[in-house]
């Protein structure tokens, strides 16, 4: 078999973020009948769903540790490494937080692929996190049925900018750094409905490291923040307010949207993702059209940062994205009024 002929995606059942078990399996899976050790220094555990764990080092600094791995997404393995390191960095970034090093996590059949395929897979993981300034330490690997790669990422933390999904305060703003709808288009790609000029339109959002998150967590009224991944902008957000006892007014017209993400989407290119998604978080949401729920229930892979900022710092953080040519429109805004559903679509 030549190396130029394989197409990693036909080797997977799911694929990048959307291959996650949905959060209400989830739930029963974390569900322990155990006894809870407790330390005190794990400041951040997993009863709010978080980006990542952070353990309290001293009074200033935090150690932040996280791990994310998936299928391919993409035929080509070093892109596929590439996305899969971006996307297990992007926890690290989600926090506020600096990356430090990174642990390589491999499965390969390795009697159905050539580790020639894998190297250059492991290769797109180096590349990630050089341009993250770390080191891909090392790793472990597998024989499994199909491919699989990220990373466990270590970072830290100033104790006092970090932040978190369930830390959101009435009246914030919310904001998005990446447009949605990667779902939609790797989804075209794999039913081979995308043209040829829109092939790199998602590669190149997942691709794109969430560099800006230490500088946007040193804004003091950046109050909560997380990134938005599998469980696609509605479950992410249905999170934050959960975690904060808040609701969620979206204007769905100020969402920042990949192009052709609505072309691609009304010709039924929806991600299995999306279905799990909305499944999972439906009662939180309100009444829904069909374009609707594929905007806001479509699964990132690699996907932006949610941030929730006051009134008062909201100017410091547009002109940060501005600065950094991130867009810069509120798409929404948190309230502690009474609604049926945790989100309200404007």
């Amino acid at each position: 078999m030549s190396e130029s002929t394989i197409k990693l995606t036909e080797y997977s059942h799911g694929a990048g973020c959307g291959c996650k078990i949905s959060p209400k399996v989830l739930g029963t899976i974390l569900a322990s009948q155990l006894p809870v050790f407790e330390d005190p220094s794990l400041l951040v555990g997993n009863q709010t769903r978080d980006d990542a764990a952070v353990y309290k080092l001293n009074e200033e600094t935090g150690i932040i540790s996280t791990t994310d791995f998936f299928m391919p997404i993409v035929d080509d393995p070093f892109t596929f490494g590439r996305i899969a390191a971006t996307n297990a960095i992007s926890d690290i970034y989600a926090m506020g937080g600096s990356p430090m090093m990174a642990i390589a996590i491999l499965g390969w059949p390795v009697n159905i692929l050539p580790a020639e395929v894998a190297q250059q897979v492991v290769d797109g993981g180096r590349q990630a996190c050089a341009d993250a300034g770390i080191m891909l330490a090392g790793g472990h690997s597998i024989d499994s049925p199909e491919p699989i790669f990220g990373l466990a990422v270590t970072g830290q933390i100033p104790l006092n900018e970090l932040k978190q999904n369930d830390t959101a305060k009435s009246g914030d703003k919310l904001y998005l750094t990446k447009p949605l709808g990667i779902g939609i288009l790797t989804t075209a790609q794999k039913q081979k409905k995308i043209a040829a000029e829109d092939i790199n339109i998602a590669v190149d959002a997942m691709c794109e490291l969430n560099l800006l998150g230490p500088a946007i967590a040193k804004i003091s009224g950046v109050n909560a923040m997380t990134d938005v991944t599998g469980f696609g902008l509605a479950g992410h957000l249905v999170e934050m307010c959960q975690g904060a006892t808040l609701n969620a007014q979206i204007e769905v017209d100020a969402l920042p949207l990949l192009p052709k993400a609505k072309n691609y989407l009304e010709m039924g290119c929806i991600p299995g993702g999306t279905h799990r998604n909305y499944e999972s978080y439906g009662e939180h949401l309100p009444t829904l059209t069909d374009l609707q729920k594929g905007i806001i229930c479509d699964p990132q892979t690699s996907g932006g940062l949610l941030i929730s900022v006051s009134v008062e710092a909201e100017q410091a953080l547009i002109k940060l994205l501005a600065d950094n040519d991130i867009p810069t429109q509120c798409v929404g805004t948190l309230t502690d009024k009474p609604q049926a559903t945790l989100v309200e679509l404007i």
